[in-house]
């Protein structure tokens, strides 16, 4: 029977001995030689993962993390690095936040990108949650960051979003073209084109047609090169609450990716199937869907309590609770205990994992798994381990359909 595809997703967080450590050693992001100890020990992982049987190897785009939670500022340059290493996984990243990138930017990166690894490679999108660096990198369309709340600030996020994708889409499979948004336009400005472009007679003579017009203006752009996978790479698509996510996903054909509990992944795999059918595509349950999880496999119970303690406590409790409701942030919160009930982690022993990730199977059979850990917050040799026993003994227990 086939087996899940497997993304392993680091971001790195830079490792420090808990909150406490963190605030001693600020502004740990700007340390130079433990960012370069970890940049390079993350490359040992890659090639080890690749040895594992492991689908893909992914990044994050955030930035200004200057507490060092998750440096990740050019998912592309990793991307392209992690290639000319690895012999037979994909790389990727989850994912570029287009709300403040520009989409004919993101076209020729990926594009170059695919070409590059022969194929070997996916694009992953994102809204954009944090306003600390969103707000800043966006600015020239003002666009807010935000949690999905049904605010104004969320539904002009999602405009963003939604309108820069689909023109990354045009990008990719047209060969001129012209973007007309409410937030983005080219050629700029699109009253006039580019007027006086001094090359316009070869342009217009060996360029695509309409290019340039006979006044010797450009009025149309053609983004090259072609991406190497026709018509574009698989994109993926980052979920962690709305619906409307999910349907713009099967509007296009992309993969969510769910950053949610198994009650929201049942929800929204379903929504998705019905949701596909409307655009002519015929899925079935689990198909072109990637379920995230925060693994800890290990020798016992006591053991995964002690990592989740030294290794995701401190991110868990001082970022991803102030950003998402979900995670409460009252004074006597029992932290420990919350972050196993939270749905997102997973783990204990062997039998412990192979178990949850049945329950998670038989409800929906991903075509998909996204591994996070919180690397090199978790040591390079630890997350090492925990990879092989996940992938020699739970991986093996886990049946999909068979896609095609």
């Amino acid at each position: 029977m086939p087996r899940p595809k497997v993304i392993i997703q680091l971001y790195p967080m830079l490792p420090a001995e808990g909150e406490e450590g963190r605030k001693a050693a600020r502004p740990i992001g700007r340390d130079a030689a433990l960012y370069h100890e970890v940049l390079h020990d993350w490359m040992e992982i890659g090639k080890a993962a690749d040895g594992l049987g492991v689908w893909g190897f992914s990044t994050i785009e955030h930035h200004l993390h200057s507490e060092g939670y998750e440096v990740g500022p050019n998912p592309g340059v990793l991307n392209a690095w992690w290639a000319g290493q690895l012999k037979t996984m994909r790389v990727g990243a989850l994912g570029y936040v287009m709300a403040t990138q520009d989409p004919i930017r993101v076209a020729e990166e990926t594009a170059i990108l695919d070409h590059i690894t022969k194929g070997k490679f996916w694009v992953g999108l994102a809204r954009g949650y944090q306003s600390r660096w969103a707000n800043i990198l966006g600015q020239f369309v003002d666009t807010p960051a935000t949690v999905s709340d049904g605010s104004a600030n969320d539904e002009k996020n999602r405009d963003v979003f939604e309108e820069r994708t689909e023109m990354l889409l045009q990008c990719w499979t047209e060969d001129s073209l012209e973007l007309k948004g409410r937030y983005y336009e080219a050629p700029y400005p699109l009253e006039t084109g580019v007027v006086d472009y001094p090359a316009h007679r070869i342009a217009a003579a060996a360029g695509t047609e309409g290019e340039i017009d006979a006044a010797g203006a450009v009025r149309k752009v053609s983004v090259v090169p072609k991406p190497y996978q026709e018509p574009y790479p698989p994109v993926m698509v980052a979920a962690s609450k709305s619906v409307d996510s999910i349907r713009f996903c099967a509007k296009h054909g992309f993969i969510p990716v769910y950053f949610m509990t198994l009650e929201g992944v049942v929800e929204n795999a379903r929504i998705y199937v019905e949701e596909s059918k409307r655009f002519g595509r015929e899925f079935q349950l689990g198909e072109r869907q990637n379920i995230v999880r925060w693994p800890h496999v290990c020798e016992s119970r006591v053991e995964y309590d002690r990592r989740l303690a030294e290794w995701d406590l401190d991110i868990y409790k001082n970022f991803y609770g102030p950003f998402f409701p979900q995670f409460p942030q009252e004074p006597d919160t029992d932290f420990l205990e919350n972050m196993k009930q939270s749905g997102i982690f997973i783990g204990g022993t062997v039998q412990d994992s192979i178990d949850q990730w049945q329950r998670i199977y038989d409800e929906v059979p991903a075509e998909y798994i996204t591994l996070i850990w919180h690397y090199a917050q978790v040591p390079k040799e630890d997350v090492i381990e925990e990879l092989e026993l996940f992938m020699s003994h739970v991986w093996p227990k886990l049946e999909t359909p068979d896609f095609g």
